[in-house]
């Protein structure tokens, strides 16, 4: 059997949008699935997901088109400037070399770090709608 999480996509305008629309439909309102990148990650390989034996899931991101656009370069620069505040002082050239690349609409945007990560942890588990 396979569980099917469905994203909203209409309400994800920014990152923090995202973990909340994720959490929630994993674990319903209120729920947590990570509110970091870090935490995604485990989260999607960890044993958050309530599953049976033999389970498996899949998470449908419908209007997806509206969460890449708004999870584009502006809302990377955003993360991005929040991470340099935040990173270790030896992290901060690159960091600072990502958001110049995001400024100038260059590079991978947020929308593309979540579904590299879906890509890379449960392969064939996301179905943009």
């Amino acid at each position: 059997m396979t569980m099917i999480y469905v994203l909203d996509g209409k309400r994800i305008h920014t990152l923090e949008d995202f973990w909340l629309v994720i959490g929630e439909a994993v674990d319903g309102p209120g729920g947590y699935f990570g509110r970091n990148l870090d935490a995604f990650n485990d989260c999607l390989t960890g044993g958050y997901m309530d599953l049976e034996d033999g389970e498996d899931f899949v998470f449908e991101w419908h209007d997806h088109a509206h969460s890449q656009q708004a999870l584009g370069y502006a809302e990377t620069a955003r993360q991005l400037e929040i991470r340099l505040e935040r990173c270790h002082h030896t992290n901060r050239p690159r960091v600072a070399k990502e958001l110049a690349a995001a400024r100038a609409g260059e590079g991978p945007t947020v929308f593309d770090w979540l579904v590299e990560i879906f890509d890379r942890q449960v392969p064939s588990a996301l179905a943009l709608r």
